[in-house]
């Protein structure tokens, strides 16, 4: 019986921690709208930084005009 009453006892104290016990954003509005753009725009960096790591930004050698695709 002690151990259906713990087991309950710790059910209902966890049942009430789902979700993040931290919030990520801030509960000001202004704030956690500056916060969302800048997470936003990490998001589409991670985009751009994985085409510059497999080389798929560069441009076609297959392109009918001569275009220099190294550092200058």
């Amino acid at each position: 019986m002690r151990k259906w009453i713990l087991g309950a006892i710790i059910t209902v104290s966890l049942a009430g921690n789902v979700g993040c016990f931290l919030p990520i954003y801030s509960g000001d509005p202004a704030v956690r709208t500056r916060q969302l753009i800048f997470t936003s725009e990490n998001f589409r960096q991670i985009t751009e930084e994985w085409e510059r790591i497999w080389f798929t930004d560069q441009p076609s050698h297959l392109t009918p005009h001569r275009v220099h695709g190294g550092v200058i």
